[in-house]
């Protein structure tokens, strides 16, 4: 639309506020009633929702060049659209703004009263007023006061303020998740859904301050900033990953229909703009957000298609089309478990919890006991069975909903399903896959209509007919230009992490450094140094290699940037920020103060047999997350243990993310690798022969670091047995099989006695010594099909943790 038409609209209506009883905005006139910002980077008007269904609403202009989907940050009727039909919005001459429905019924109004001529006014930063015409400083009513589910930069949530998420990305009506501020001052994401409602951020097992909030506050103000940095006033802060002064920026900060809040960023220029970004958001795994996959369903990720919602067996889907809707049972469980025909059998589901309502919670049970205890209550539909964080005994949770599902093998522990011993019910897999574009349908609005005119209909059929061929020649036009374009070298990094970490200065991290002068790590990729930020933090501070011919170290960087950023777990290391400047390339970490699982095997202080184990737990299940659980398929591609840290009480952290590859989920087979990736003796063999790379590579290499902490030999050393030198030389893999086929037959004797480093000692346990070694071994294959998943490592491992 010109500027000159909406410049025209604007004056019209305030020539109406000052010369007649009202003016108004009609549905009708969608192309020429609105209202631009001054620099048109917002427009305010009609906005169609579905069929013959309309909102008035503000969104982000688009340029005319640009064929993207328009982004809405407010609206007036998001639960009640109006007709397509004599629908208006008026200012009244009483000072009230009234949008009425086919200019009958009122359907939202502002209920302000004013004795002053108004003015309606579209601010730069999104914000709609209504204003004393001669005094403009003095605002009536604002849209800022009333948020939807955005807030715009400089904008605030306050106290009595909500974000209220839209029900899909075509439906903007209201929906389940809700940002709030609660009763202790503290900023939360609800669910508040049809039957129940639970608070799912900040973890809701933490007490505030141990999420890092205070309530000691009484102002109850969150605040997006023009740089990208999120600030509320219980300590809660994010910074965009691309935070910074830059002024073609356009932010975002939006609760979305899948429940977790979002900082969006794009770039605007003088002939267009760039899509959104994800720069920043508030949950890091999809399957904690509460409410995602109904009652009775677990969610899950698929390396495939992403997040998953699958019924528990005996259970089929509600409705195909609205996830939220989950589960029902195809059976019926009596109350009287001792009647024939009556009795209840547990089914297991491991690595599943289903968070809270629970109808009980035992410590030290045994499985008998918590089966039992299930059994006695006519309403207890499954047990969770888990060992408690911190803990060595298990517990029992006795549940009379199953809400809030996942599955993950990082879970500890398993839920055990109640069903009828007999009865004619389906246990098959009701899977979906979660639509990554949350589409719906689309809003309906009916419209009585009169009597039809003939004459009218055949002009109306031949327009349309008209209109149709234009829109055909049009659209064959549009292919061919498309088709004919090429397209532009992406400049720069696209720093899209989903965390906000920070980009600092190279003279910041050279001061941290001072200057680069105390190294801890020095690998292919860079040089590592210990620094001390600015707000007193320990941090790993690396330096990538200057770029060579083929810009090895620019893509290292940008793979680190990206795959890091977005992760989020204990068993992987967190990365703070950045630095983008000039030559410089530099990413910064947490500090581990162990340092690697490399300089503590070959120290004289040897790791015991317990922390050896937990570290081979650990690894393998920060290896699962990436292969299974978060969002994309990351490869590491340089599992060995100078890339295992270990922090304080030897937890590890796996490293060293720039040799990851990211595959692509329709195509997991894909081996579209430039180079060789990965360090001798640590390498599949499919490196080797050019075979299809699949994340069975991470399986081999990290089967080869635990051979090396059960033997504390490396795999690129000759190997010695007692006295007798092996005259080949054969490296350690070959060793430990024939260790293996030497001893399996005699009796009475192990044959990882014969493996074990002699550091350890005698203090080791002989069976779960057996159990990680045979696990090795089954990691090493050579097929790559025969190697089990690392979460099928984790879970072997977990089996075996607390044995005695």
């Amino acid at each position: 639309m010109a500027s000159s038409t909406s410049l025209f609209a604007l004056l019209l209506l305030l020539f109406h506020v000052q010369h007649s009883s009202s003016f108004s905005l009609s549905v009708e006139k969608l192309e020429e009633d609105v209202i631009v910002s001054p620099n048109r980077t917002f427009t305010a008007g009609f906005y169609p929702a579905g069929e013959n269904a309309y909102y008035f609403a503000i969104w982000f202009t688009q340029p005319h060049d640009q064929n993207t989907t328009i982004t809405v940050v407010w609206i007036a009727n998001r639960d009640q659209p109006v007709n397509g039909k004599r629908s208006t919005l008026s200012l009244l001459k009483t000072g009230n703004l009234i949008l009425t429905d086919a200019g009958q019924s009122i359907v939202w109004s502002t209920d302000t009263n004013s004795n002053f001529p108004l003015e309606m006014h579209l601010q730069e930063t999104g914000n709609l007023v209504l204003r004393n015409q001669n005094n403009k400083s003095s605002v009536l009513w604002q849209s800022f006061d009333f948020p939807t589910d955005t807030l715009l930069p400089d904008q605030s949530l306050k106290r009595h303020m909500k974000l209220v998420s839209s029900v899909s990305k075509t439906d903007y009506s209201s929906g389940f998740y809700k940002l709030i501020f609660d009763d202790d001052n503290v900023l939360r994401l609800l669910y508040d859904g049809p039957r129940i409602s639970s608070l799912y951020w900040y973890d809701p097992w933490l007490v505030s301050w141990q999420a890092g909030r205070t309530t000691y506050n009484s102002s109850r103000v969150a605040t997006l900033n023009r740089f990208g940095y999120f600030s509320s006033s219980d300590a809660f802060a994010m910074k965009a990953s691309d935070y910074g002064s830059d002024q073609l920026i356009q932010r975002r900060l939006t609760l979305d229909h899948d429940g977790n809040v979002r900082v969006y960023s794009r770039k605007h220029y003088h002939r267009g703009q760039e899509g959104w970004s994800v720069t920043g958001q508030f949950r890091q795994e999809p399957c904690v957000i509460h409410g995602i996959c109904g009652p009775n369903s677990i969610c899950s990720i698929d390396p495939s298609s992403g997040r998953k919602c699958t019924c528990v067996p005996g259970y089929s889907r509600i409705n195909n089309r609205d996830l939220s809707r989950g589960c029902k049972p195809n059976f019926q469980l009596s109350c009287n478990n001792n009647l024939s025909g009556s009795r209840s059998l547990f089914h297991l589901l491991p690595h599943v919890e289903f968070y809270g309502y629970d109808l009980g919670f035992q410590k030290n049970y045994t499985y008998k006991q918590c089966e039992d205890l299930c059994l006695q209550e006519c309403s207890c539909l499954a047990f969770q069975y888990k060992i408690s964080d911190g803990d060595t005994v298990f517990s029992c949770y006795t549940k009379t909903q199953l809400l809030n599902g996942r599955s993950s093998p990082d879970f500890q522990g398993s839920v055990f399903l109640r069903l009828p011993e007999i009865g004619e019910f389906s246990l098959k897999d009701n899977g979906l896959v979660c639509s990554r574009n949350g589409e719906g349908e689309q809003v309906e609005r009916a419209y009585s209509k009169g009597k039809e005119n003939g004459s009218v209909k055949f002009m109306l059929w031949f327009a349309t007919g008209l209109g149709g061929v234009e829109l055909v020649c049009i659209f064959l036009v549009w292919c061919f230009l498309i088709r004919n374009n090429t397209s532009k070298d992406n400049q720069g990094y696209v720093l899209a992490a989903a965390t906000g970490f920070q980009r600092f200065s190279y003279s910041e991290l050279k001061k941290a450094t001072k200057g680069f002068s105390q190294e801890i790590g020095r690998g292919g990729g860079g040089t590592v140094y210990k620094g001390v930020l600015s707000d007193d933090r320990v941090a790993a501070i690396k330096v990538l290699h200057a770029a060579a011919a083929n810009n090895q170290g620019e893509s290292e960087f940008h793979a680190e940037v990206n795959f890091i950023g977005r992760l989020n777990h204990m068993n992987l290391i967190g990365m703070w920020g950045y630095c983008a400047e000039g030559k410089h390339r530099i990413l910064v970490y947490e500090y581990m103060e162990k340092g690697s699982l490399a300089e503590n095997l070959s120290s004289s202080n040897a790791l015991d047999w317990g922390k050896r184990y937990n570290i081979a737990l650990g690894t393998a299940r920060g290896l699962a997350y990436l292969h299974e659980e978060c969002l994309e398929w990351i490869l590491h591609c340089d599992i060995k243990p100078q890339n295992i840290l270990l922090g304080t009480d030897y937890q590890p952290k796996v490293a060293d993310f720039g040799l990851s590859k990211l595959l692509q989920r329709n195509n997991l087979n894909n081996s579209s690798f430039s180079r060789i990736r990965g360090t001798r003796g640590y390498m599949a063999p499919e490196w080797v022969f050019n075979l299809p790379i699949t994340s069975k590579v991470d399986v081999y290499s990290y089967g080869v670091v635990v051979l090396e902490m059960i033997t504390g030999r490396s795999p690129m050393t000759g190997i010695q047995n007692g006295a007798e030198e092996l005259l080949h030389h054969e490296r350690l893999i070959p060793w430990v099989r024939e260790i293996k086929r030497r001893n399996v037959s005699e009796a009475g004797v192990s044959w990882v006695e014969g493996i074990i480093d002699p550091a350890l000692g005698t203090d080791y346990d002989m069976n779960k010594l057996e159990t990680l070694a045979t696990v090795a071994l089954d990691c090493v294959d050579e097929e790559k099909d025969v190697r089990p998943s690392m979460s099928q490592v984790a879970q072997r491992l977990q089996s075996h943790q607390h044995d005695s």
